[in-house]
């Protein structure tokens, strides 16, 4: 007989941390509706405000030469590959252009573990944008790139950050996470960051005063409680830096991978699977929806399942483009999306920072 998982949500739902034994149950279970109408009651106790929130950024990934070998991946190319590229600095300072056009303020800065690419570059890259650009914030870097970064620097991962942080990096992306547990990691990739070195880039920068995100990407050949463990290991974090601003969790995308033969996970899993992150997760502020990989309309639901923000704009995207997912969303339709649950959509930054004039007066739900 299954146990009932109501006791476990009414305790998350009054504001008391859940242990890991309790998130494997609600791992376990099906009850769809039960953990997004506790989700739902968190999200709402931790953001009772009017309104929900997006940001408009790019995706630039200024390379796809990667010296990893990740099986789930469609993007990347190895070293030497003829598809390999490395973005022109003026066609990178174009795109940021198009961005703040469109009333963006920030750029996602990643790419591929480039082993020809040395620090100095990226700082020159860095400086370059912040002096055409200094309103921008620059969200670059994934933890498994700086530590590759370190490897071929020969540098402490501190000394890595720290001088990226002088030539302009604003804030650190939670990519390549994946799931933080090495079981999983060793069978999915070769020549990547493993759990612990994932976390410690992520620390050191917390510690610098730095804040960036956290992402956990599912579906794959994890166990459930290997899930737990990663919603664990990053709370576990979160309780000793502070520094992760939001979570955003999404379903592995398996086509055009060596991964393919995977069956694809569906929007139940994946708006249980956010549910639940919404109730472990009582240390970090905001949960984002994945519209880039569920699409609109499960992108808008995850708003009532534990999510507060609607995510990026998204002006261009290529990594979950490769493996065969793309779901495009104009500035209107996110707005839509917030506002026909009854919310105000806000403008943010990656701080979550409202830097969108408030209305003079809520807008009504469209009929």
């Amino acid at each position: 007989m299954v146990a009932s998982i109501v006791p476990v949500l009414d305790k998350a739902v009054a504001g008391e941390r859940l242990t890991p034994d309790e998130c494997l149950q609600l791992m376990e279970s099906n009850d769809l509706t039960a953990l997004g109408r506790a989700a739902d009651a968190v999200a709402r106790r931790l953001h009772p405000e009017p309104y929900r929130t997006y940001n408009i950024d790019r995706n630039i990934n200024y390379t796809n030469v990667c010296s990893a070998v990740c099986d789930f991946c469609a993007f990347y190319r190895k070293p030497k590959s003829p598809e390999g590229y490395v973005l022109e600095r003026e066609d990178l300072l174009n795109k940021i252009q198009e961005t703040i056009d469109l009333g963006g303020d920030q750029i996602l800065l990643q790419g591929g573990m480039n082993p020809d690419l040395k620090i100095e570059w990226y700082e020159d890259l860095l400086r370059a944008i912040k002096q055409r650009f200094p309103q921008v914030n620059i969200h670059g870097f994934s933890p498994p790139e700086i530590y590759a970064l370190g490897k071929v620097a020969k540098l402490p991962i501190a000394t890595v950050l720290e001088r990226l942080k002088a030539a302009g990096l604003g804030s650190l992306p939670g990519g390549g996470a994946e799931i933080l547990v090495d079981r999983v990691r060793r069978e999915i990739t070769r020549g990547k960051v493993l759990s612990d070195d994932w976390l410690n880039v992520c620390r050191i920068w917390h510690k610098m005063g730095g804040r960036g995100s956290a992402t956990m990407m599912f579906g794959h050949v994890e166990t459930l409680p290997e899930r737990v463990e990663h919603l664990e290991r990053l709370r576990q974090l979160q309780d000793e830096t502070g520094g992760f601003t939001a979570f955003i969790c999404w379903t592995f995308q398996p086509d055009n991978t060596e991964m393919s033969h995977i069956a694809r996970s569906g929007a139940h899993e994946y708006l249980k699977v956010q549910a639940i992150a919404r109730l472990y997760l009582d240390n970090i502020p905001n949960i984002q929806s994945s519209w880039v990989t569920q699409g609109l309309k499960i992108g808008q639901l995850a708003l009532c399942y534990g999510a507060n923000d609607m995510g990026s704009l998204m002006i261009e995207e290529n990594v979950v483009a490769s493996a065969g997912t793309v779901h495009y969303l104009t500035l209107n339709e996110i707005r839509e999306a917030i506002r026909e649950l009854g919310y105000i959509p806000r403008q943010r930054d990656v701080f979550y920072r409202l830097i969108d004039q408030a209305p003079a007066a809520p807008l009504p739900a469209l009929a």
